[in-house]
């Protein structure tokens, strides 16, 4: 690959100016104010280019010519519509055929997280459920369950995901049960087989998913105002969102609850004679190991002597879901996950409104909740990508699918053979392979010793960016735009459409500039790449088609690898 012409220039670009420059411009979404903010603009069809491949960037793991085309006469809205439509393909159903496939040549194969991170591959690249795949991503963040645990078998966390994209556009509320009931996040924060106190023994039920489904997953540790400010006591300090009696109590709850068997008993509570499909189907509760004591948190009180689990555990959910702080908790974050690493209190407020009422009298709609992040006027304000104060770090798996995407890449296989890419020299990250139940990065995070931290600015995928992931992610994408990725190269682009336009620079910045920029490429790095593209000449009279040929390429892998390691690219505006 010919990009190793110029790459050694090109490599301290990369390392100098992302690490400073380029992401300390990542920031909040304008006005501090509280107020309710302007209302989403008028959608009017069609869209500009530019309009078109922000919006797609922020709400698809990246556009395509396509996909531009398509929506630029159809509008945002219908474009929602379509989406929420459109179901997701099961990981689950991926992973069991592949099993199937496997033993054909390995009678004693087995599932392993590279089969999940084959299908994550294939449908974040080719799904045409594009929307639901982006929310599988931004749901599996805070709803964390991780591979690293080797408790989490591969099928169970594919069965997870796909629940996550079954409820990512219905009712939290819904979500939030099923997450509380699936095996893996039970053996993930271990109140699967939680058994209840004992007084004999001195045993207290396991409190850590009482504890991470208020604190990550619902209402968080402050008091919060529907903006997403804190709210504080007279002396100015945080007030808590809960204390440690209330998990002690919500702890009670989320006892009894253990493997699916089709005839329950002792032992498959304690997960012998497993079903085979216990990793998979919702918990089920064990009367005899469920606590019967009073069980008191968040302000409400359940009356001990029952054995009855479900029914004491759809009151536990119900509270948690009609505590005030979840619609801006909630909000916020997806906010981040989607359009920005600081959206205004205003905004928040918006999307929090929403959230406690979709228009109808529902509570928790979380379609609803998408359609107000990806319409409002924060969001769509294309003036934003001027701000130095709005964006957000472009996660790196999302720039991986991104690249996937805008260039036609295709599985040699047709298995997506990307196995894992967390390590801190790749990407620093896999998907459902996050250190521990915090994700890769706090929403919360600011990093020390930037400007964005003297600003008092949040940048959560800043977390995982330092000297070493910054340069492994720019070898990385030197390998990938040069000769594909995943086991022998087999994820690989032809870049046929940009060799087409290789001949002239301009239009192959422009090119590149509309998928990956959304056209907003700055003028000085419009310079420095169609300089760099023009460094590698085409040969003259005298020269095979195959030597024009492979200029070209060099020239629009060229131009690709200097916009993705960019500042400008990665932040997405």
């Amino acid at each position: 690959m010919q990009i190793g012409l110029v790459a050694r220039r090109v490599r301290s670009i990369a390392v100098s100016l992302a690490l400073v420059a380029g992401l300390a411009a990542c920031g909040g979404g304008g006005g501090q104010d509280g107020g309710t903010g302007p209302e989403p603009p008028p959608v009017t069809a069609p869209l500009s280019d530019a309009e078109a491949a922000r919006f797609l960037t922020q709400a698809t793991f990246g556009p395509t010519e396509a996909d531009i085309n398509a929506l630029k006469p159809l509008g945002y809205r219908a474009w929602l519509d379509q989406q929420m439509a459109l179901p997701s393909s099961s990981h689950r159903v991926y992973m069991d055929n592949r099993l199937v496939q496997l033993r054909l040549t390995q009678p004693t194969a087995t599932l392993n997280a590279n089969h999940f991170y084959e299908s994550f591959w294939s449908y974040s690249t080719n799904g045409q459920a594009q929307l639901r795949e982006r929310m599988k991503l931004a749901l599996s963040e805070i709803f964390v369950i991780s591979m690293v645990d080797p408790a989490v078998d591969a099928r169970g966390a594919s069965s997870y995901y796909d629940m996550l994209g079954d409820n990512a556009f219905g009712n939290y509320r819904t979500l939030l049960q099923q997450v509380s009931l699936h095996p893996m996040m039970g053996v993930y924060l271990t109140h699967l087989a939680n058994q209840k106190e004992d007084t004999a023994t001195g045993r207290e039920p396991d409190e850590n998913y009482a504890r991470e489904v208020m604190q990550l997953m619902s209402i968080g540790v402050h008091r919060l105002n529907i903006d997403g400010s804190v709210v504080t006591d007279g002396s100015g300090a945080p007030v808590p969102a809960y204390s440690q009696a209330d998990i002690a109590g919500l702890a009670r709850v989320f006892t009894g609850m253990s493997w699916y068997s089709p005839t329950p008993t002792n032992n498959t509570f304690l997960g012998r004679n497993r079903d085979p499909d216990a990793s998979i189907r919702p918990m089920i509760f064990y009367p005899a190991f469920h606590s019967t004591s009073a069980k008191t948190f968040l302000g409400t009180t359940i009356a001990g002597g029952s054995t009855d689990g479900a029914a004491e555990l759809n009151t536990a959910l119900d509270v948690i879901f009609n505590h005030p702080n979840v619609g801006p908790f909630i909000g916020r974050q997806l906010i981040q996950r989607l359009v920005t690493s600081n959206p205004s209190p205003a905004y928040v407020q918006r999307v929090a409104t929403v959230f406690n009422n979709n228009g109808s009298g529902v509570r928790g709609d979380l379609a609803a909740v998408v359609r107000a992040i990806l319409l409002d006027a924060e969001a769509r304000d294309m003036t934003a990508i001027s701000s130095t104060t709005f964006g957000k770090v472009r996660e790196p798996m999302i720039r991986l699918a991104n690249w996937m995407r805008a260039f036609s890449a295709t599985s040699v296989s047709g298995n997506y053979l990307i196995t894992s890419t967390s390590a801190n020299t790749s990407l620093g990250q896999s998907p459902l392979a996050s250190p521990s139940v915090f994700n890769f990065y706090r929403p919360g995070y600011i990093p020390p010793n930037t400007r964005l931290g003297a600003a008092g600015l949040r940048a959560p995928e800043f977390q995982i960016v330092d000297e070493v992931t910054v340069a492994g992610y720019a070898n990385t994408m030197q390998n990938v735009i040069g000769t594909g990725i995943g086991t022998g190269t087999d994820v690989r682009s032809a870049y046929t459409a940009e060799i087409a336009v290789a001949g002239d620079a301009t239009l192959l910045v422009d090119r590149v500039n509309r998928l990956l920029l959304y056209g907003q490429m700055s003028p000085t790095l419009r310079v420095r790449i169609t300089d760099s593209v023009n460094s590698v000449a085409i040969p003259g009279a005298g020269a095979t088609q195959a030597q024009i040929d492979a200029a070209r390429l060099n020239r629009a892998k060229l131009a690709i690898y200097m916009t993705m390691i960019s500042p400008e690219y990665l932040v997405q505006r």
